[in-house]
């Protein structure tokens, strides 16, 4: 048996987001020198190659099997080394691409089976062709099976599943999480679909992955213009003077209309912007160039939504405006200090306004010039949050004590539109937060069950008419247990922390295209966070005020408003 394997971790540094919103032209406007042909992106520069040794005479089965998954790392020619320790007729049929497990520690372990072995893993992540990367806990444990045989007097690997095994250490070096980009319904916001490629191989497998659709979470949230069927017609997407070259099955892109063809070229830019050496997107079908034409009729998808600067609160027992560190009533609102309210939230797109009474029990809306309207009431609530769509969203048990989430339109209608789910993953969790992110398709959910809080994102799905129906099953994202608050920095951060309105606090940073937090300094007495325009616009509430996130620290800005939060 061979001995356990230990990888150090490394620190995965957070890939930033720089808002923009793309032009309409085919192009990425960058600087720099273009004229090189490449039969694909030439990515990354700076990852090291990996060089694996090839068989070594006399090496017995244990070492065959470990230094074939070691060959893991050398991706150069389809892995050309590791099939030098499968057999011929295996090596022809096994699909190197197929998944990626990433591992703690490894260890080769005999079965009772003559000739049969098991390589078994302490499983870090699972990363399949797609690129969709699935984390597991430490001491989840993976076995593989595996076969060997003589070949002219050497071990060889005859079985093994499809795919490789890749200590986390190297896994970290050689790839990379790169955003893919969908729509909302309405066409008007991109949407982040974090995934995993190696950080040399990123065009083909970007665009694969766009055409095969949306991450699991983001099915029924999200849209493609891409429509179902069409397919790469060719093994590579080049990249010649800068323009990347998609070339597609031709009857799909062809019966396309106008505006659905510019629409792709505009998710592919979105896609490719991560890339240094795409400047511009061909579409073409069959090696023919297909020309897109801007027809005037679609607008150029918002890729980082911002919010206005200013926050609802509470002060003196009524909602607020709190706008350049100075407090004001909120325009044409009417008192409400006899509901007590608190946890107040402001729609980012009309004039609505929501809050919950002081016991947290009912939640009401109110539109300027008229009456609060109770809007449901529950033994508890989660705090309120819009959407861009102007549905404010909250969730709590109904009354038979089963976890609902519930979304009202109060700008809408009197009485305002109204839906109520029970998705399945939420039973019988305590919802602590619901928060909906900027562009309306996703929810940042933080729950409890039996003592332990998980920290989810969910999409939001919506029948024809826009209307929320239910949620997907969710990813998971790493925080400490515990979380009882949290909101969207950006499309691809939030953060969250444990309130205590007497010990310590410290917020953590969690980023989608990892799920690992990073820890913002620690403040004494946090017991809210909001946040507006990213990772400098965070704020804390204490009882000592309002204080703003400055550098490795916290800084007072104002004392008296209460439950601040910035629109949406």
């Amino acid at each position: 048996m061979r001995k356990l394997r230990r990888v150090p971790l490394l620190l995965l540094a957070l890939l930033s987001c720089v808002a923009l919103v793309l032009s309409s032209c085919a192009q990425i406007p960058r600087s720099g020198p273009v004229g090189k042909s490449e039969e694909e992106s030439a990515g990354n520069l700076n990852v090291p190659d990996f060089f694996p040794p090839p068989p070594q005479p006399g090496a017995g089965p244990e070492t065959v099997i470990e230094d074939f998954y070691g060959a893991g790392s050398g991706y150069a020619d389809d892995y050309a080394v590791a099939r030098q320790y499968l057999t011929q007729s295996l090596s022809v049929r096994w699909k190197s691409d197929k998944r990626t497990l990433v591992f703690r520690k490894a260890e080769v372990v005999r079965t009772a089976v003559e000739n049969e072995f098991k390589y078994e893993l302490d499983l870090a992540y699972a990363v399949d062709a797609d690129g969709i990367a699935t984390h597991y806990p430490e001491g989840t444990r993976e076995s593989i099976p595996v076969t060997v045989e003589k070949v002219e007097g050497e071990w060889r690997i005859s079985g093994v599943p499809d795919g490789t095994a890749i200590p986390e250490q190297t896994f970290r070096v050689i790839y990379g999480a790169y955003p893919i980009y969908f729509y909302d319904p309405s066409f008007n916001y991109a949407v982040p679909d974090f995934r995993w490629f190696i950080k040399k191989k990123t065009v083909k497998a970007m665009t694969s992955a766009l055409l095969a659709g949306p991450a699991p979470y983001l099915r029924g949230a999200v849209v493609s213009a891409f429509p179902s069927g069409i397919r790469l017609v060719r093994e590579s997407v080049p990249v010649v003077s800068g323009a990347a070259q998609v070339d597609l099955s031709a009857k799909e892109l062809v019966e396309a209309s106008a505006e659905d063809r510019q629409r792709m070229q505009n998710q592919l830019l979105l896609t490719f912007r991560t890339q240094p050496d795409v400047i511009s997107v061909q579409l073409r079908a069959d090696q023919d160039l297909v020309r897109v034409e801007d027809t005037g009729a679609v607008l150029p998808p918002v890729l980082e939504k911002s919010i206005p600067s200013r926050q609802i609160a509470v002060s003196n027992g009524e909602l607020a405006r709190y706008e350049n560190n100075r407090v004001s009533p909120l325009p044409d609102m009417e008192a409400v200090a006899g509901l007590g309210p608190k946890a107040p939230a402001e729609s980012p797109v009309s004039k609505a306004v929501a809050f919950l009474n002081g016991s947290g029990t009912t939640l009401y809306s109110m539109l300027p010039g008229e009456d609060p309207r109770p809007l449901t009431t529950r033994s508890t609530l989660t705090r309120p949050s819009f959407s861009p769509q102007d549905w404010v969203w909250t969730a709590g048990p109904d009354a038979n004590g089963a976890t609902q989430v519930v979304a009202f339109k109060p700008s809408a209608t009197k009485p305002p539109t109204s839906v109520a789910f029970a998705p399945r993953w939420l039973a019988g969790r305590a919802v602590k937060e619901f928060r909906i992110s900027r562009e309306g398709t996703r929810a940042l959910v933080i729950s409890e069950l039996r003592g332990r809080t998980s920290v989810h994102v969910t999409g939001i799905v919506r029948d024809a008419n826009g209307t929320p129906k239910d949620l997907t099953a969710p990813i998971a994202l790493e925080a400490a247990n515990g979380v009882d608050h949290g909101v969207w920095v950006n499309s691809t951060t939030v953060v969250v922390m444990k309130a205590s309105a007497t010990g310590n606090v410290v917020p953590e940073l969690v980023s989608l295209s990892t799920g690992q937090p990073q820890q913002l300094p620690a403040w004494p007495g946090l017991t809210g966070l909001s946040a507006g325009n990213g990772q400098d616009d965070i704020y804390g509430q204490s009882a000592a005020g309002v204080f703003q996130r400055v550098g490795n620290g916290w800084e007072l800005q104002l004392k008296g408003p209460v439950d601040p939060a910035f629109p949406g």
